[in-house]
């Protein structure tokens, strides 16, 4: 049935309903170039939704006064990137999307970015052998054109040769993961395999979410997609984060024992490279001493629960009168199968 659903519309003419949905914690002015390079695409989204992470430097009096078009949801506390998106998801599926376009605040997207993301999805749909990905992500680039290693894709181990072809034939790669920069994901299946983990906060939220929406579908990086993620150093995943640490530790335990994401080979391979990962962090940082500390808060706290429903999370911070979108939540993720 979803795969009916998602393939609908190729070759009638219908252009889908794309909803962009931008979440933000105190970067007005990030956020203004974001919407601005939003309201320019050559096929501009047909709704933006901004998710206000309770922000204190007047970020949703920015929004109302400037882009007084946009749907603005406030929250009452900080509920991170991955609260920030479930919500956002939810308020795109409750307004009908067919596509959900998913982007940090400090995300540009080039003129071009929505068109190209589209044009991807029906070349892959409508190739030989091909099939509608389940979700297209861009290429990221850093504000000197360099493709930015903190958001680049996970290619797909194992893609078969007509998924290679079929992605080269939309100018692709076949992916098995993407992040939240930027990302076009069928609201169907969303519908079907439940919105981000509010309770990760940060960190993983969206590789989590992503694995989900891809097993045993087919992902594709757009290279003819470009957005600049504005962030204020070059680095990869493995910079110092400092107290931070306990989320990555916390969620990738949360990942590995609770998500459906993974497989089980996949779950091993992957947790053997997330230890090479943190030994180098440890090593090159210069504060070991508060990693230690956060990566064993972080393991205690992985173990000892696992997250919270996104239900539970959101309704502490959905304001009364909120849209039944972000009450009306799909179920949690289902446990981990093998």
């Amino acid at each position: 049935m979803v795969r009916r659903e998602v393939a609908e519309g190729f070759g009638s003419g219908v252009s889908p309903r794309v909803l962009a949905v931008v979440v933000t914690f105190n970067r007005r002015d990030l956020l203004t170039e974001s919407l601005t390079a939003l309201r320019a695409q050559t096929r501009r989204p047909d709704k933006i939704i901004v998710v206000d992470n309770d922000s204190g430097d007047g970020t949703a009096g920015l929004v109302r006064t400037a882009f007084p078009d946009t749907d603005l949801v406030c929250l009452r506390r900080n509920v991170g990137g991955a609260g920030g998106f479930a919500a956002g998801i939810a308020r795109a599926l409750a307004d009908g999307a067919d596509l959900v376009w998913l982007l940090d605040d400090d995300t540009v997207p080039e003129k071009g970015a929505l068109a190209a993301l589209l044009s991807a999805r029906e070349k892959a749909g409508s190739a030989p052998g091909g099939e509608t990905p389940a979700l297209i992500a861009s290429r990221v680039v850093w504000t000197d054109g360099r493709d930015h290693p903190m958001n680049t894709p996970r290619a797909k181990p194992g893609a078969s040769k007509a998924e290679r072809d079929a992605a080269r034939a939309a100018g692709g790669v076949p992916i098995r993961s993407a992040s939240f920069v930027s990302v076009l994901v069928e609201a169907a299946v969303i519908r079907e395999r439940g919105l981000p983990v509010a309770d990760y906060f940060l960190w993983n939220d969206d590789f989590e979410f992503t694995t989900r929406m891809l097993r045993g579908r087919r992902g594709l990086l757009c290279d003819h997609s470009v957005v600049v993620h504005k962030t204020k150093v070059f680095g990869s995943t493995d910079v110092d984060p400092g107290e931070r640490f306990y989320f990555e530790v916390r969620n990738k335990i949360w990942l590995f024992t609770r998500s459906s994401g993974l497989s089980l080979p996949e779950r091993a391979l992957y947790a053997g490279s997330t230890l090479r990962r943190w030994g180098r962090t440890v090593a090159k940082s210069e504060d070991r001493r508060t990693l230690r500390r956060a990566a064993g808060r972080g393991l205690w706290a992985g173990v000892r629960r696992g997250p919270r429903s996104t239900e539970d999370v959101l309704g502490e911070v959905t304001p009364p009168g909120a849209s039944p979108g972000l009450r009306a939540l799909p179920g949690s993720p289902p446990r981990p199968s093998r």
